[in-house]
């Protein structure tokens, strides 16, 4: 069973993302938060499997929600998914630096909302070619003069190739075949450059692949 968190001003939207999800067999609400406080400590109090964070929220934000909450070493399995509006692009980098593990829009489709809770219950990252490569491929061009990590050199040229297409939005599988490799001896590699970046996930490693110029805007396969 998954459980989830939602946290949101607008009682409707959590109404909806509540009704939705409930209908699954697979997934559970366990709460809802209307300010960025309750928030933090819903989430504490819960440690929810994935949770949706609305960005714009009485007092404190959706974003400072999210430092706090990653920050708890409690909340290590919360797994954050922002929900944003393409309006909001300014705020991208931002929260995948605080933490957030992923992005949906509040119009999504309703089974692409399913598909991202259990995509973000396993611990990747959404990273969807629609909506989060978007989203970051625009936020790099305000973030290209960021010195790129200096354990980036710490990285084989293999690593340095997971890490490119795991930044272009791939899943393992999808880069296992594309550079002709097992999907295990993927999920090892993403591991170590994850581990050697010391990034929290598979979100932040986009943003640093963007900031030191191994990927930008507008490339694709």
């Amino acid at each position: 069973m998954i459980d989830v968190l939602l946290a949101d001003d607008q009682a409707l939207v959590r109404g909806g993302f509540r009704a939705l999800l409930d209908a699954e067999d697979d997934v559970r609400v366990v709460g809802e938060a209307a300010t960025g406080d309750d928030a933090v400590a819903l989430a504490l109090q819960h440690l929810p499997d994935v949770m949706l964070m609305d960005v714009r929220m009485p007092g404190t934000d959706g974003l400072e929600a999210t430092r706090r909450i990653v920050a708890d070493p409690r909340a290590a399995g919360v797994h954050i998914v922002v929900v944003t509006t393409f309006e909001l692009d300014e705020y991208v980098a931002e929260a995948i630096r605080a933490g957030a593990s992923g992005f949906l829009v509040k119009d999504t489709e309703p089974a692409d909302l399913v598909r991202a809770v259990r995509v973000a219950a396993r611990g990747d990252a959404l990273l969807s070619p629609t909506v989060t490569r978007r989203l970051l491929a625009r936020v790099a061009l305000a973030t290209r003069d960021v010195a790129a990590p200096a354990a980036l050199a710490d990285l084989t040229p293999r690593e340095r190739e997971v890490l490119v297409e795991v930044a272009r939005g791939l899943s393992n599988d999808e880069i296992a075949r594309a550079l002709y490799l097992s999907e295990s001896t993927v999920k090892t590699h993403v591991s170590r450059v994850l581990t050697k970046l010391d990034a929290r996930d598979r979100a932040q490693l986009v943003v640093v692949a963007y900031e030191a110029g191994l990927v930008r805007p507008g490339w694709a396969r």
